[in-house]
């Protein structure tokens, strides 16, 4: 049996939790991505997954904060390179895996982004729970 991937899949009307690898490098001491080359990778995936017409949630981790949230190891100027790279807003919620989060998801229209907070701030992440 052959393994499915994204391409495989009509995604119209569905929604999309996809796991990517945003953990990049910063400018010392500032919010400044020095480097913004796995966020560039997963473009070519959330174009595809938006031009199918799925609703796209994004959850991804940066650093390691322990489950312990970290005002520096938010995602908000992830959220602001990807919207530039997409040509499009990134929704971006800071309450992952929360209610607000569900909600907002649940919200999305097609061909929209999401971005939740990173996931590392839980401690069941690390947990696999």
């Amino acid at each position: 049996m052959a393994k499915k991937t994204v391409r495989d899949i009509n995604w119209a009307g569905k929604r999309a939790l996809v796991r990517v690898d945003f953990n990049v490098p910063f400018e010392r001491g500032s919010n400044r991505i020095s480097d913004d080359i796995r966020i560039r990778e997963a473009i070519p995936t959330i174009n595809h997954l938006r031009d199918g017409g799925a609703s796209v949630v994004l959850c991804t981790h940066l650093g390691r904060p322990a489950g312990n949230a970290s005002p520096d190891l938010e995602l908000g100027p992830i959220a602001e390179r990807l919207a530039t790279l997409l040509a499009a807003p990134v929704d971006y919620v800071h309450d992952a895996p929360g209610d607000e989060a569900l909600v907002r998801a649940r919200a999305l229209q097609a061909g929209q982004v999401l971005l939740i907070e990173n996931i590392r701030f839980w401690e069941g992440e690390e947990a696999n729970d």
